[in-house]
């Protein structure tokens, strides 16, 4: 029970928030359908954490962006594990797996393919590049100039390439996960922002505590344990759980509260550049993803306030000012969080109609 159904039940009224009652239950919305979801979602979740030692906050974030339809920035100081985890993520699903090294010599035809003529045919045939499939793993994405890194933009956003007149739709589920390097950057290209606002989200990973670097030790010692993961899930499998994920209930008052927030980044003095309305759509697809791993089918404030920092920060351009004094984007959306206030659940005002006590509905 979160502190927003907790402090709803203490009253009496019912916890804001709760779905109103539906004639017919939605894609993954019977309570068993919903449970075999929530177990494959907590066996992708162990199968990474089996190779990330002690970052479970991240992988959680992870899964949630994939359920989400996002795409995912992981962003940190080299060898703490970037594209293990973005392998790891991909080895633990039974899909289509492609990675792209960015060097600065990479072509955009490299990524979204190119059309070759066949001389029998007499006629141009065309040829798919990496991005299609249905996780693709970019390394080092800052190393790839902007022409090569713009290769990324329509598919990121449409799921889907154009060549020579014609589209071409990507599979689905589709997920881009890029790592990069912050710290270095001779003979790299940062990110244009309407790259990075593509992003879902933007982890870092972090250096390991000293117990789970020790256990580190035992299990990558002799070897990789991405050599012995096998997929837990199939693809068709993450397609229910977004069924499921598109089917969680937000409320009205959920909704003004996530616009809120993105609006204080917009007028905020130490910002130059605000969160965009994609943002916005990204935080409550997000928030949505997180209550269905969490077993509820409506999402709270917990959920947005939790994932605001990793879903905002990327997009958020500080001023020169907070530069000077070093402020982070992250330290200014958790001050935003602070700030805003949160609805109450208590209010009549927010109720949901046809909503139910906690514990009624099953999940």
């Amino acid at each position: 029970m979160t502190a927003y159904d907790e402090r709803a039940s203490l009253g009496g009224p019912p916890a804001y928030g709760a779905p109103p009652a539906r004639a017919e239950p939605s894609a993954g919305g019977e309570p068993g359908a919903r449970g075999d979801l929530t177990a494959t979602a907590e066996r992708v979740h162990r199968s990474v954490e089996a190779v990330i030692e002690g970052k479970p906050e991240v992988v959680r974030l992870a899964l949630t962006v994939l359920l989400a339809e996002g795409h995912l920035l992981i962003e940190d100081v080299p060898g703490v594990g970037k594209t293990m985890l973005a392998k790891a993520l991909a080895r633990s699903i039974d899909c289509s797996v492609r990675r792209i090294q960015f060097t600065p010599d990479l072509l955009p035809s490299d990524i979204t393919g190119v059309s070759i003529f066949d001389q029998q045919r007499r006629d141009f045939e065309f040829k798919p590049g990496a991005i299609f499939s249905q996780i693709v793993i970019g390394d080092e994405i800052n190393r790839a100039s902007p022409k090569t890194q713009s290769a990324l933009l329509e598919s990121m956003e449409e799921r889907q390439v154009t060549m020579d007149g014609q589209t071409y739709e990507l599979p689905s589920p589709f997920m881009v996960v890029a790592t990069q390097n912050p710290v270095e950057m001779e003979g790299t290209y940062p990110l244009p922002e309407a790259q990075r606002d593509r992003f879902m989200a933007r982890v870092s990973i972090g250096y390991p505590s000293p117990a789970a670097e020790l256990q580190m030790l035992d299990v990558h010692g002799g070897a990789s344990p991405l050599d012995d993961l096998q997929p837990v899930a199939h693809a068709h499998d993450i397609l229910k759980l977004i069924d499921a994920v598109r089917s969680v209930h937000v409320a009205e008052t959920v909704r003004r509260y996530t616009v809120d927030l993105v609006a204080a980044t917009r007028t905020h003095p130490e910002l130059r550049l605000g969160a965009s309305p994609r943002g916005t759509l990204h935080l409550l697809r997000a928030a949505k993803a997180s209550a269905a791993l969490q077993g509820r089918e409506y999402a709270l404030p917990d959920d947005v306030q939790a994932l605001a920092a990793p879903v905002l920060a990327h997009r958020l351009l500080p001023t020169a000012q907070a530069q000077l004094n070093r402020r982070t984007a992250d330290q200014i959306v958790r001050e935003i969080v602070q700030r805003v206030p949160v609805p109450d659940p208590s209010a009549p005002a927010w109720r949901v109609p046809g909503q139910q006590p906690p514990g009624v509905r099953g999940l």
